[in-house]
């Protein structure tokens, strides 16, 4: 059987929490930042959880499952 490949995408974007929770980065915070409130980007900037509709797919990509 050959190794199975983690996606090369995939592994750059997710992380692992200690609960095993994955872990993202939200979008909308690279360029046109002008015209959002400095409240907005600064929310921006936390990361955020993937949601449960998208936790097994994420996991087959990082092959977790």
């Amino acid at each position: 059987m050959p190794k199975v490949k983690t996606n090369s995408g995939a592994k750059k974007r997710f992380r692992l929490t200690g609960s095993g929770k994955i872990k993202r980065k939200h979008a909308y915070k690279r360029h046109i930042l002008t015209k959002k409130t400095t409240k907005q980007k600064r929310n921006l900037t936390h990361f955020g959880l993937v949601d449960n509709a998208d936790t097994n797919n994420v996991k087959m990509l990082l092959n977790l499952k």
